[in-house]
């Protein structure tokens, strides 16, 4: 599976790429802090709701810390997803290098 950092991801969507941001996080996380514009599906929720997303978009998958978000990525590999890509460091290292204003926890 692909990996982007935080930095990579900010300059992209600089650029005006337009990925789908998928925060796998729980509702009271997003709730405390998120990348502006991404979207969320918890990662229970996710087989369940496979039929929202789009297998030919290309799909950021994001969570606290990138571990959650990299089993998601997995999963929709395996499910036919091809351009399925991991937020390394998830939220916590994109707070740290692209918007220290961000709340942490």
């Amino acid at each position: 599976m692909q990996q982007i950092t935080p930095t990579q991801l900010a300059q992209e969507l600089e650029a005006g790429d337009k990925p789908l941001l998928l925060d796998v996080r729980e509702p009271w996380e997003f709730d405390h802090c998120r990348i502006e514009g991404s979207q969320l599906m918890p990662m229970q929720t996710i087989p369940l709701r496979l039929g929202e997303l789009d297998p030919d978009m290309r799909i950021v998958c994001i969570c606290h810390h990138g571990a959650r978000s990299m089993q998601v990525g997995l999963f929709l590999e395996s499910r036919g997803f091809a351009n399925v890509v991991n937020l390394s460091g998830g939220v916590a290292a994109w707070a740290r290098s692209v918007d220290p204003a961000m709340p942490t926890y």
